[in-house]
């Protein structure tokens, strides 16, 4: 996989990225922003943008432009959307990274937790995606890239189903529209070292060390997959493996399995 190539693919473009301040977004910044990638920044909290926008703007040079949104709400859809279709200049590439998990089971949930948690990781990024296809598929170029997970793969609870349809979407997506122009790729990672688990509230010290990967690995490899045009990309041999074996796993097997995935 030429990694550095897919870094190259997007210098001088522009990206705009949900979730930016924190996480793999934080790292889809940076890493996008040390190739020469002018940059959209979204994310709720205005001071936590405006601090990430001047630290990339300083350190490469490159210009961000911020745009507090809370995903979770049709409002905020919008109005990242309204920037996709008629915002200057262009997006290139839009990376749908905005996302979080509940800890408690279904049943245990209010039905608004699992009404919001299907907003920010379906609804929200389907929105954007047709937001962004539109002006894409006028230029004949642009690149879609959906942070899934390999709970995509296992039974895993409202969030395995909400990824399992970002990786069905990407998959299709990325054979109805490649031909035009526009490739979609769906991101796949594990355990990643982010604050994700944290939020969750979920302790990281019952997960073995080597299931671990580190941020800059998960965003270099996704970056060179949607570059080259793949619909799927699973970071790390072991999880690749573990994705292409889950599907031969019985249900309930497959449901313990992915009990603490991301």
């Amino acid at each position: 996989m030429n990694l550095r190539g897919g870094m190259l693919k997007f210098s001088g473009k522009t990206a705009l990225v949900t979730g930016a301040t924190a996480g793999l977004g934080a790292e889809f910044a940076r890493q996008l922003a040390a190739s020469g990638t002018n940059l959209v920044l979204v994310a709720r909290d205005m001071d936590k943008l405006d601090d990430s926008a001047a630290k990339l703007r300083s350190e490469y040079g490159i210009a961000v432009e911020v745009l507090s949104a809370d995903l979770e709400t049709e409002s905020g859809a919008q109005a990242v959307a309204h920037r996709l279709r008629s915002g200057t200049p262009a997006v290139d590439l839009l990376i749908n990274n905005a996302g979080y998990g509940l800890r408690g089971r279904f049943d245990r949930n209010s039905p608004q937790q699992e009404l919001d948690h299907l907003r920010i990781l379906v609804t929200s990024p389907m929105e954007l995606m047709h937001a962004a296809l539109g002006p894409m598929l006028q230029r004949g170029s642009g690149v879609i890239l959906n942070v899934a997970s390999v709970a995509g793969f296992v039974p895993r609870g409202t969030y395995g189903a909400c990824k399992a349809w970002l990786i069905s979407f990407s998959r299709w997506a990325n054979v109805e529209y490649g031909p035009e122009g526009v490739s979609v790729t769906a991101v796949c990672p594990g355990f990643v070292h982010t604050e994700f688990h944290q939020r969750m509230g979920v302790s990281k010290k019952t997960i073995p060390g080597w299931l671990w990967l580190q941020p800059e690995r998960v965003v270099r490899e996704g970056l060179a997959a949607a570059a080259a045009g793949r619909a799927v990309s699973v970071p790390s041999r072991r999880y690749t493996v573990a994705a292409f074996v889950s599907r031969f796993l019985p249900a309930r097997l497959g449901a313990y399995a992915g009990k603490r995935g991301r």
